[in-house]
């Protein structure tokens, strides 16, 4: 006899499902737009109760009902700021998941007042950026860029033995300035590799540092034996021009600055200047200002690659961070902790 509609073979009931929480979605319309159309929001009905095909932009216009129903904030770039006037409007608002890296943007004091969980896809964010770090890396000690610039304008392959000589990457000193997300899947991907790593973190331990198999340095020390430095810091107060004239003056003839954190690290202008001398050698994905003005030298010197923050994720790189937010919506709604909870304190130490 067949076993009673609901009833498992073995004779127990099913645990019913759980409880999807009402979720509104909150970002710019245009990765709305470029998120739906990838399919990458797909899933998330099937953990939530929302509306898909709507995002909030501003809250003071959005649907009062909508907001009052809401538990769960599903957040992306261009997010309304949650002041304390804003979450007045959200009174059921318990986590706010966001589908891509900083929470800073969106995130204030009102937020973690109120007891609201926050999530972030920070860390599937930081993949794409230490995979265009460790492109970088290896590019810039076979000078890779240099000789195919020379290889386009001379139309013939420059002599191998003279022209390569010193570069290469065995044996290569890198240098990662702070073990950040980013900073130490740069290492992960370096450790396969002949390259002797070094790395500055004010506040990374010893024994964190062996675990991670890497020589822990001061940071002037890391800038005099790299060949290549790669800046994972966060923006703070206390890390603007952490690469001011003094301490880029440090770095060896021929090295290389790669900056895919935040512009304001660097002090420009003083880049810029031992760059225009030829004596060293930039990749820079972030820059300040954002966007040099149209005179910079940054454009058009041929030991600078210059790209418009780019490193993080793009095209169908943005469903990765989607897809791993709504992993959290789903571990929300069955009563898990999230995997990827942002505490307080973390953003007075993240990017």
């Amino acid at each position: 006899m067949p076993a009673p509609e609901g009833t498992l073979l073995n004779g127990s009931h099913p645990l019913p499902a759980p409880p999807r929480p009402h979720t509104v979605l909150a970002m710019d319309t245009e990765i709305h737009h470029q998120l739906r159309t990838e399919g990458a929001l797909d899933r998330l009905p099937s953990v939530a109760r929302v509306d898909t095909t709507t995002t909030v932009t501003d809250l003071t216009t959005a649907d009062p009902r909508q907001l009052a129903r809401a538990e769960v904030l599903f957040t992306h770039w261009g997010a309304p700021l949650l002041t304390e006037d804003a979450l007045r409007r959200l009174p059921r608002l318990r986590a706010v998941v966001h589908a891509a890296g900083s929470v800073k943007h969106h995130v204030t004091e009102a937020v973690w007042q109120r007891g609201i969980t926050v999530s972030s896809a920070a860390a599937a964010n930081a993949l794409p950026v230490a995979e265009f770090t460790l492109a970088a890396i290896l590019f810039a000690n076979k000078r890779v860029l240099d000789v195919a610039r020379a290889y386009a304008e001379n139309r013939t392959p420059p002599a191998v033995l003279p022209y390569y000589r010193g570069h290469g990457n065995y044996h290569r000193t890198v240098g990662i300035v702070g073990a950040s997300r980013i900073g130490r899947r740069v290492i992960d991907l370096l450790r396969p590799l002949d390259l002797d790593v070094l790395l500055y973190d004010p506040y990374l331990d010893t024994n964190e540092a062996r675990v991670l198999g890497v020589e822990q340095v001061g940071l002037d020390e890391l800038v005099r034996r790299s060949d290549v430095v790669s800046v994972h810091a966060p923006q703070l107060p206390e890390t603007r021009h952490m690469f001011d004239a003094r301490r880029i003056a440090l770095l060896k003839d021929g090295a290389t600055l790669v900056n895919t954190a935040r512009g304001s690290l660097v002090d420009t202008d003083a880049l810029t200047a031992h760059l225009t001398s030829g004596r060293i050698h930039a990749v820079l994905d972030v820059t300040e200002p954002d966007v040099p003005p149209a005179d910079s030298p940054l454009y058009r010197l041929p030991n600078v690659l210059l790209t418009p923050h780019i490193a993080g994720s793009l095209g169908n790189e943005l469903g990765r961070m989607t897809h791993w937010a709504v992993d959290e919506v789903s571990r929300y709604a069955q009563g898990l902790p999230f995997a990827y909870e942002v505490a307080p304190d973390e953003l007075t130490r993240s990017a």
